[in-house]
């Protein structure tokens, strides 16, 4: 019988189950080729595979001079998987298959009312609204992968005391269990970036990009590193060191009293830019802005953005030069850790495109050994979907490796 929260049949079974997830649809010579197992072991694997429902025939491939090889792939209804998203503007909650195609997703806005109690509910209750439609019982559901700000505990599935969520109560949250007691499955923590890291190397997996770094943009700055295809970890959540990241050593303070003057944070975020644009507004600076509001201090990010649409020449203007500084701190992190490519996420990225190109112009100018050090910049294939895709690749790494 299928034991869905078990582990995979074998060690041989993990390895050529993970090489046929990786590559999507896959031949037997191919595997064998990968795999390094000689025929006859391969074979015993490909059908305790077959008999577990873990891998499934999806027809024949080309010919090469001899019979059309057979072609496999993860079996999508096997088991089931939930990628979850807790950032600072918003929640997303998306139910997988063993593909990782998005079967359903939830969305909450962050608001002063979506404190842990809330919130959890709510995602609990959607979660198991979401298996009772598509009939999927609980034992067919691998876990549950949560992608949060950080700082967190990862081995103790908590998280510790994140910064600038609009609500009240995110100190000290034992979210992994809140699921697994709620929801009767397995639940792992990570931090959002390391999660986007994961799910943007998923989605791209038949790239060759090893060395991958990651910077997402939005109410903060958040950052994760991937080496040799492994996510690298510090002696403590470093997700939001980069917004530490000193620019100026006697600039401005920083939003909070933990914080370092001049930190690339205080040019970089929502916040700093809503900032700088309230300050000149109330200076007398010109902008199209001053006629949609009354006051500077109803400005918010979105008010912001559609201005910048308008080709307004003061929001332009903050906007470049909050670019300028992201490329500078982009600059910094090429020179020291060299990744072979670049994945930029979040609001201050998506809002318009001059944004990614100043900062991705800057850092490219900045950077020591360019030309001869060739990075890529990239969007992304995921988009807003990243952290919580990436969640369910956490689930899916410990399965395969338990």
């Amino acid at each position: 019988m299928r034991n869905h929260k078990g582990q995979l049949p074998s060690r041989k079974a993990r390895e050529i189950f993970g090489l046929a997830q990786r590559q999507g649809t896959v031949s037997k010579q191919l595997l064998l080729e990968m795999s390094g197992l000689t025929m006859s072991t391969l074979t015993r694997t490909l059908e305790e595979l077959l008999e577990t429902g873990l891998l499934i025939e999806v027809g024949y491939g080309e010919s090469t001079g001899g019979r059309r090889p057979i072609l496999y792939q993860t079996n999508p209804n096997y088991s089931y998987l939930f990628g979850l998203d807790i950032s600072r503007m918003r929640t997303r909650l998306i139910l997988f298959d063993m593909q990782l195609m998005r079967l359903e997703q939830r969305l909450w806005l962050m608001t002063g009312n979506t404190t842990p109690g809330y919130l959890l509910r709510e995602i609990a209750d959607a979660a198991a609204a979401m298996l009772q439609r598509r009939a999927i019982p609980r034992d067919k559901v691998l876990g549950i992968g949560i992608g949060a700000v950080g700082p967190l505990d990862r081995r103790e599935g908590r998280i510790l005391e994140p910064l600038h969520f609009p609500a009240a109560g995110w100190k000290d949250v034992a979210i992994c269990a809140y699921f697994e007691e709620t929801l009767g499955i397995p639940a792992v923590l990570d931090n959002g970036a390391n999660a986007a890291i994961l799910g943007e190397y998923w989605a791209n997996r038949m790239e060759e990009y090893q060395h991958l770094l990651y910077v997402h943009a939005a109410v903060g700055l958040r950052s994760a590193m991937m080496s040799n295809g492994k996510v690298v970890y510090g002696a403590v959540d470093m997700e939001g060191a980069i917004g530490q990241m000193i620019i100026q050593a006697d600039g401005p303070p920083f939003r909070s009293v933990e914080g370092n003057h001049g930190a690339l944070e205080t040019y970089v975020s929502t916040y700093a830019l809503e900032k700088e644009v309230k300050s000149r507004l109330r200076q007398g600076r010109r902008s199209i802005l001053s006629e949609w509001l009354r006051d500077p201090e109803e400005l918010t990010f979105n008010d912001l953005v559609k201005a910048l649409q308008e080709d307004d020449p003061l929001v332009k203007e903050i906007f470049t030069q909050s670019a300028t500084y992201f490329g500078i701190g982009l600059a910094n992190l090429l020179n020291i850790l060299h990744p072979e490519k670049v994945i930029l996420g979040g609001t201050l990225i998506t809002a318009h495109d001059l944004f990614f190109e100043v900062a991705t112009d800057v850092a490219l100018r900045k950077t020591y050994y360019y030309p001869v050090y060739q990075v890529a910049f990239s969007k992304g294939s995921l988009g807003e979907e990243a952290v919580a895709t990436g969640a369910a690749c956490l689930v899916m790494d410990r399965w395969i490796h338990a």
